[in-house]
């Protein structure tokens, strides 16, 4: 029996910009969870109180990437939240290894 999995990919960019509410709805996750992700340094919006945050491109990026690692691997909050920073550094280490090996 062959098992079939359906990947599902969606491109953002850094210029979007998303209320709570958008934020929540395209990552499937309940406003509780993200306003803890916020608490925990994960994702940082713009504005004063939660219904003036505004949150980037980048913010749906990482608040997916921790729901997978709080899910998956059964990660608690404050190690998705290092995981998460350190897959970014490791990206932009990525990307600089990359610019200097091109010159």
């Amino acid at each position: 029996m062959t098992k079939l999995t359906l990947l599902q990919c969606q491109v953002v960019e850094e210029e979007v910009q998303l209320s709570l509410t958008e934020l929540c709805q395209a990552s499937s996750a309940e406003r509780e969870l993200v306003l803890q992700l916020v608490e925990h340094g994960v994702i940082e919006p713009q504005g004063d109180a939660p219904q003036a945050w505004v949150f980037s491109g980048s913010s749906l990026q990482r608040t997916r990437v921790a729901l997978r690692l709080l899910h998956d691997l059964e990660l608690n909050l404050p190690g998705a939240a290092l995981a998460v920073d350190l897959l970014d550094q490791i990206a932009q280490l990525q990307r600089e290894l990359q610019a200097l090996q091109r010159h």
